[in-house]
């Protein structure tokens, strides 16, 4: 599956905009079976993003549905005027924040990149399939996972909304709060911290087997 890239076409765009200002209507109303169609549309990217960002699946759980119960609470604010899924994982992006502050995980506002002010970005082909992608879609699918989840916060963000969510760079910059340079390096530095993680396991496994 090809990344999705800034949507430029007006059809789509008018689509895109109207579904959000129906969301935003929805939302202000407290429409219940909108939230409910909400939640199964979204359940399982949202949980696939806060397992990568947070690195457990049991605190990944309550996020989750505190991120919902945010949703409910805070619908009047959303205006439809940026995408719906930018705005959800802005809110959970945010409870990951909180929960680092008063825990002992890793927090993503001290996480710090190690580019040293490199901000070479990291562009993906217009035509083939990025090397991560590839990678997603062979059958050693777990090894990039735990490979996804020995990354700094901050990469596996970035590599997270970009590969599995096909978020627009642009888009990712707006979830992250960090200017689109910033978001390239760490994209660009990400992939590079991927390779050899997936190797060393490839590694591990290739042993096993030989064993």
């Amino acid at each position: 599956m090809r990344v999705t890239a800034a949507i430029t076409d007006p059809a789509v765009l008018a689509t895109m905009q109207a579904e959000n200002a129906a969301i935003a209507r929805g939302l202000k109303l407290g429409d219940a079976d909108l939230l409910d169609r909400l939640i199964d549309q979204y359940q399982h990217r949202l949980m696939r993003y806060l397992v990568f960002l947070c690195g457990r699946s049991d605190v990944a759980e309550d996020l989750f549905q505190e991120t919902w119960v945010r949703v409910l609470l805070r619908g009047g604010q959303y205006n439809g005027q940026a995408r719906f899924d930018t705005w959800l994982f802005t809110i959970a992006r945010n409870l990951v924040i909180d929960l680092s502050r008063k825990r002992t995980m890793a927090s993503l506002d001290q996480m710090q990149d190690t580019e040293n002010g490199d901000d070479r970005p990291f562009e993906i082909a217009a035509d083939d399939p990025s090397p991560f992608e590839q990678l997603r879609l062979r059958e050693d699918g777990a090894e990039v996972v735990e490979a996804m989840l020995a990354l700094e916060p901050n990469y596996r963000e970035v590599l997270t909304l970009r590969f599995y969510e096909e978020m627009a760079l642009e888009e990712i910059a707006k979830v992250t709060r960090a200017p689109l340079s910033t978001v390239k390096s760490r994209l660009y530095r990400g992939m590079a911290a991927l390779k050899p993680l997936i190797e060393k396991l490839r590694g591990y496994a290739k042993a096993e087997v030989q064993g």
